[in-house]
C-alpha cells in the first residue's frame, strides 16, 4: 500500500533468477497443488522423476530437503553467525537402496558453485548431481549432469577449432 492507502501492484514480472512471479507463471509452475521454483525444475520431475518411478528404478522421491553446510556459531567478538543452509530440489531413492540428491540448474552462479564444494566436503558419501536440460546433448527425455555437459561443450567447442567453424 501506498501513503494513502491505496493498493500498489508490483511491476516486477521476474525474479532474480529470472523466473516469472506473474500470476500466470505461477499456474505455469504448480503441480499437483504444488509451485514449483522453476519450469525446468517441475520439467524434471515429469520427464525424469516420474518417468522413472513408472519404470520402478526410482521407489521415493522428496523435493526440497534442507541440509545444513555449516553450523551456526558465535564469532570471537560474541557476533551470532547463522548456519548456511541448502534446500536440495530432489532426493531420490532408487530400488537398489541408494539416493541421489538432485539441483536443478540453467546456469549456476559463483554462490551455487561454492555450496556445490562445500556440499561435497560436509556430505562426502552423498551423491550430489547437478542437472541440465540439454535437447542437443541429453538423454531421451533432454537431462543430463552439469560435469557432463560442460565436458561435452568443451569437446565441441575443441572439435569446432580444429576444423575450422565458428564457434
Amino acid at each position: 500500500m501506498d501513503l494513502v492507502g491505496n493498493v500498489v501492484v508490483s511491476m516486477k514480472k521476474r525474479s532474480k533468477y529470472n523466473v516469472d512471479i506473474t500470476q500466470k507463471g505461477i499456474k505455469k509452475r504448480t503441480y499437483n497443488g504444488e509451485v514449483y521454483d522453476s519450469l525446468t525444475e517441475l520439467q524434471f520431475l515429469k520427464e525424469f522423476i516420474e518417468l522413472k518411478m513408472k519404470t520402478g528404478e526410482i521407489v521415493k522421491w522428496e523435493r526440497q530437503v534442507p541440509y545444513v553446510l555449516q553450523e551456526a556459531f558465535i564469532n570471537f567478538e560474541g557476533k551470532s553467525i547463522l548456519p548456511i543452509k541448502y534446500i536440495a530440489d530432489y532426493v531420490v531413492w532408487w530400488k537398489d537402496g541408494t539416493f541421489t540428491v538432485f539441483d536443478i540448474k540453467g546456469n549456476p552462479d559463483s554462490a551455487s558453485k561454492i555450496k556445490r564444494k562445500i556440499f561435497w566436503k560436509v556430505y562426502p558419501n552423498i551423491k550430489y548431481v547437478w542437472m541440465c536440460r540439454s535437447i542437443k546433448f541429453g538423454d531421451k527425455t533432454h537431462w543430463i549432469s552439469y560435469d557432463e555437459l560442460e565436458k561435452l561443450r568443451k569437446l565441441e567447442k575443441k572439435t569446432n577449432k580444429l576444423i575450422g567453424g565458428n564457434n
